[in-house]
């Protein structure tokens, strides 16, 4: 079959929903801890970053309001530390 055949299925997914949906869920604050990021404790479960100030983080989710941006673990992987999809997946995966 030719790359141009309509025959051809479009190739799989490498992500799962399932494990996009997870890596989303995926706790923070363990995550940016191995990778050796200074985290300091705030009240009401909340965490920030000397390396990011104004940045906000909480269980699966954070924001940066000055910056108008927030969102979930993979949003942070990319946004924040400016990772491809792929290779926030990887990270949060640990494949």
């Amino acid at each position: 079959m030719t790359p141009s055949s309509p025959h051809k299925p479009p190739p799989a997914p490498r992500w799962s929903r399932h494990q996009i949906r997870a890596a989303r869920l995926a706790p923070l604050v363990p995550l940016l801890q191995q990778r050796g990021l200074d985290l300091v404790a705030r009240p009401a479960g909340n965490f920030e970053s000397p390396a990011f100030p104004g940045l906000i983080l909480k269980d699966c989710y954070w924001r940066w309001p000055e910056r108008h941006l927030a969102g979930n673990t993979i949003d942070f992987h990319v946004h924040v530390l400016g990772l491809s999809f792929h290779d926030a997946m990887r990270q949060i995966t640990g494949t």
